[in-house]
């Protein structure tokens, strides 16, 4: 039997469950090969699952889109590649219910343009389309012989027909132009890195968290499980063994009953299945038997090597020393759960890695051509940024910033209570990212919200809720501007203790109407998986002239308040919140620098570097509080996830001094 040895192949979909087993195997096994994988990182993707494959030299991470026709064709290009092996595919039959479309994008217009492109550039020597045992639909429950490869495929869910008709193309393209292609149909798998939406995972974390476990209908239906592992060294044996035309089924003779995986969980759990168990109504179509015949892929020299239990156990002890892999899943644990289809929350380092990240938004293809000598990257040609907040302090100086480093902007012209009008800017403008820079803190200062609630409420929860939830649509990620005055000192957190108020802590200020909207649009936002929230406090800039930094605000009081307090250098911060974008970071974080700085400490480093002659007086808080009408935060803020993720962040004392006032030094 002929083996084939690829070069440079391209695994599409590779931070997926199945793919990302296929592509560390190769790495490990196969260093001279090299492995360019692309992934778009919608939700079941996750970049950790790579992890193994990072330092490799001959590895390479691409985030980007396979129905972008530019980027395909640029990297089948320029990394010469040979070899597809094509996993990208939204898979969930639960999500096909309810958001078929977008199976029929992601599944069959995808693979078009994949196929195309290999049409295209003529250089393609296998491609590997990676299918599912769902296209033959329902086996016959008395079935002894399981599903051949010329079996009829007759799907019954929206997830299975947009398979089947992926592999009608894929099968076109074999014909018509004679590309070498090889389908595969597999039972399902289970093992590590797996997201919860899937049964198994699901059935695992459920059990961990001491819950139930839900059965769609009466948990009759029988499905064939193999493990992971055993079925990346399928594909390992059907890349290098596999003949061009020929279909392989990836299966196990071995079946098991719903309701008798939940009772090998709970055994293994310790639990009482009797009260574990939980039977929810069926879905639409549910069907009750997948049965195939695998001896053609037993020909080439494979066999399942892992057998139930040892695989169960496995993964058991996998999702137990890693619960917090996927971050907050609460979603995917419902009976029927419904998950947003869009980019992942993690990323690798890109000098580490190499990480080439190219990224390409709904309805939209975004050429992406070589690099010239001396010129921008492509990665940089492809950013886009919506910005809304033009006429705010921070939103200004997000765009001189793209300016400064060839990001292409714009800002938004519609009202953030607008929905209509939003979505006709990022029909526009086709951004990449959102930045939400604008809402209301006051004029000239927070006293203002509390004579104006309807209007504060307008602006910084109604706006940016429906931005947040535009942007959901339309698959972008909001990067969100917020405060950090939503928390004041107390017993846990006192002053002068170094004890700041971490991500996750609850807000407790309610002194103002301001901090009060914006802790409870930032609660709501946590429903949101597409924004990152930035929580920041006090800002300060080197412009000294502009009246809303908080050092020219202090020099000019007539008496200040002497009160440590975490703060925002933006000289310093806002080229992070770009690169955070860029790394597609999402969640809740403290966007200050690491410690506290005085009122006193800062005016004491403007006496020094501005003004000798400087002089200011102290007032109490009791002082303060005859002079404003709503009490003002106070705190300091745990700023160590950022500082974990951008290690040469400074801290506030030496970043005040090196952004603030060494430029300005006047002494």
């Amino acid at each position: 039997m002929a083996s084939y040895k690829p070069k440079n192949i391209l695994i599409t979909g590779a931070a997926g469950f199945i793919a990302s087993h296929v592509a560390n195997r190769l790495v490990r096994n196969y260093p001279e090969y090299k492995i360019v994988v692309l992934d778009k990182l919608d939700y079941c993707s996750n970049t950790k699952n790579l992890f193994p494959s990072k330092l490799s030299p001959s590895f390479k991470f691409v985030k980007g889109d396979i129905e972008s026709a530019d980027l395909v064709n640029y990297l089948l290009i320029t990394e010469s590649i040979d070899t597809i092996m094509h996993f990208a595919a939204q898979t969930h039959v639960d999500n096909s219910f309810g958001n078929s479309f977008e199976f029929t994008k992601n599944n069959i217009y995808g693979t078009h343009v994949l196929l195309e492109a290999c049409k295209v550039t003529g250089q393609i020597r296998r491609f590997i389309h990676v299918s599912t045992d769902e296209v033959y639909g329902e086996t016959d429950e008395d079935a002894v012989v399981g599903n051949h490869e010329a079996s009829q495929l007759l799907p019954t869910n929206p997830y299975s027909a947009t398979k089947a008709g992926a592999e009608m193309l894929v099968m076109a393209y074999g014909r018509s132009y004679g590309l070498p292609v090889i389908t595969t149909r597999g039972n399902n798998v289970y093992g590590p890195n797996q997201f919860p939406e899937k049964l198994i995972p699901k059935f695992i974390l459920l059990a961990m968290r001491g819950k139930t476990l839900p059965i769609h209908g009466d948990g009759s239906n029988v499905r064939s499980y193999l493990y992971c592992e055993d079925v990346a060294e399928a594909f390992e044996v059907i890349l290098h063994k596999g003949e061009v035309g020929r279909v392989y089924n990836i299966g196990t003779k071995k079946e098991r009953r719903v309701i008798d995986v939940a009772k090998d969980i709970c055994k293994l759990f310790s639990m009482d299945p009797e009260t574990s168990i939980e039977f929810v109504e069926n879905r639409p179509f549910n069907d009750q038997r997948y049965f195939l015949d695998d001896q053609r892929l037993k020909n080439l020299g494979w066999s399942e090597r892992t057998v139930w239990e040892n695989g169960l156990k496995k993964t058991i002890e996998w999702y137990t020393q890693n619960p917090d892999w996927w971050g907050d899943v609460t979603g995917a644990l419902l009976p029927h759960p419904r998950m947003l289809m869009m980019a992942g929350s993690t990323h690798f380092d890109s000098e580490d890695s190499k990480e080439t990240s190219y990224v390409s938004g709904p309805n939209q293809t975004r050429m992406v051509v070589p690099t010239p000598k001396g010129g921008s990257s492509p990665q940089k040609q492809s950013l886009k940024f919506l910005i809304y907040g033009r006429t705010g302090w921070i939103g200004g100086l997000l765009g001189q910033l793209c300016e400064k480093q060839g990001i292409a902007f714009a800002y938004g012209k519609g009202r953030l209570e607008d929905r209509s009008s939003l979505n006709a800017d990022i029909q526009n403008i086709k951004p990449t990212h959102v930045f939400n820079a604008a809402g209301v803190t006051g004029r000239p200062n927070v006293d203002w919200c509390e004579s104006h609630k309807t209007e504060t409420i307008r602006a910084n929860v109604a706006g940016t809720l429906t931005l947040a939830d535009v942007c959901r649509d339309h698959g972008l990620l909001m990067m969100n501007f917020a405060t950090g005055c939503i928390f004041e000192y107390d017993a846990a957190h006192p002053q002068g203790s170094g004890i700041g108020f971490k991500e996750e802590d609850k807000p407790n200020f309610i002194g103002s109407f301001y901090s009060k909207t914006k802790a409870m649009v930032e609660e709501l936002l946590k429903e949101y998986d597409n924004v990152c929230t930035l929580r920041v406090r006090m800002p300060i800039s080197s412009d000294l002239n502009n009246p809303r930094n908080f050092i020219t605000k202090i020099s000019r009081y007539n008496k200040v308040v002497n009160i440590p307090n975490s703060m925002t250098v933006l000289d310093e911060l806002l080229p992070i919140s770009i690169e955070m974008a860029k790394r597609n970071l999402r969640g809740i974080w403290n966007f200050t620098n690491p410690g506290v700085v005085s009122h006193n400490e800062i005016l004491e480093m403007y006496k020094t570097y501005i003004d000798p002659k400087f002089k200011w007086e102290n007032f109490t808080l009791e002082e303060q509080a005859k002079v404003i009408v709503a009490p003002r935060s106070n705190n300091e803020m745990d700023a160590s996830k950022l500082k974990k993720e951008f290690p040469e962040l400074l801290s506030i004392k030496e970043s005040l001094i090196k952004y603030a006032f060494e430029p300005n030094r006047r002494t």
